[in-house]
């Protein structure tokens, strides 16, 4: 499969097996302020590229193409209706672009969802029943499974889990456009201009932050503090809610591995319900920056060969 994957800060493609395995992998900056016509090529662009390092041909090795992308979509129609992560992006046909782009049939899902199944067939959720994924990157986004399935909602927008309110009076979220929302403590971009209002330093990123942090600086401790914090109530709730065996957490934030992961999970088990605050287990990603290239072909795979409803 071709997996495509549009993110708000990057998009990537690559040549994904059966079985999970990478054929290739290529990335690009999104520059989502182009519009859709202009990104859109690229991504195409750059999954024809891909093809060409796996040596595979659309139709022979290639049987479908799968695109992860934040919603509101809508799946039935393969359209983007807002994503927030893309201003101005409105009713944008991607399914048929993609489609049209390589002669392939094409589907569209969630990113998170795909990221959600990608890691319960390949990843670190291999063997659960019940899982939880959330990816912390330009947004926060999330996948659901029970029972082994992944579940996305009466219309397919399910899952939101970055919208989860941490503090009801808190930030403004970008996203949604509401307050105290978890991805308005634990998305990139915001660890990275709550540091820099309070320093003064524009341009600084997450991994900047978190690299102050182990060094000590104090407010880029007090920072990484509150987004520990944050994170840790947000899936206190998920656990309380879904008693999931597994919580996954990926996207670029998670690079700063156990100095954000740890304390939340610490946290995590001294304040969810019991027994299931002390049962689930909290990990990293296991499939990397890759997840959202593997979920997209998985998508594809199941949809479009395999012929699974999803």
């Amino acid at each position: 499969m071709l997996g495509l994957d549009i993110g708000g800060t990057k998009l990537a493609a690559g040549v994904v097996d059966a079985d999970g395995r990478v054929h290739s992998f290529l990335v690009v900056p999104t520059q989502g302020e182009q519009g859709p016509r202009a990104v859109l090529d690229r991504l195409f662009a750059l999954g024809r590229k891909a093809l060409a390092e796996a040596g595979a041909e659309p139709g022979g090795d290639v049987a479908a193409v799968g695109i992860g992308c934040g919603g509101p979509l809508d799946l039935d129609r393969g359209t983007l209706l807002a994503p927030p992560h893309l201003p101005g992006w409105r009713d944008v046909p991607v399914v048929a672009e993609a489609g049209a782009a390589f002669g392939l049939p094409a589907a569209l899902d969630n990113d998170g969802a795909a990221a959600a199944a990608a890691e319960h067939c390949y990843g670190a959720g291999v063997g659960t029943r019940d899982m939880v994924y959330l990816t912390l990157s330009t947004g926060v986004g999330g996948g659901i499974v029970v029972d082994g399935e992944v579940r996305r909602g009466a219309g397919g927008n399910g899952a939101e889990l970055g919208h989860v309110i941490v503090d009801r009076r808190g930030r403004p979220c970008r996203g949604c456009g509401g307050r105290g929302c978890l991805e308005a403590y634990v998305s990139g971009t915001s660890i990275a201009e709550r540091a820099a209002d309070e320093l003064g330093t524009p341009g600084l990123t997450a991994a900047d932050v978190a690299a102050a942090a182990a060094a000590g600086e104090p407010v880029a401790v007090r920072v990484w503090q509150e987004t520990v914090a944050a994170l840790a109530s947000g899936l206190t709730s998920i656990v309380n809610v879904l008693e999931p065996e597994l919580i996954v957490l990926g996207g670029g934030v998670t690079r700063s591995g156990e100095a954000l992961i740890g304390p939340a999970r610490a946290a995590v088990r001294a304040a969810a319900m019991t027994p299931a605050g002390r049962a689930v287990r909290v990990e990293r990603a296991g499939l990397g920056d890759r997840v959202g290239v593997v979920g997209a072909a998985a998508v594809a795979q199941q949809r479009l060969v395999d012929g699974v409803p999803t």
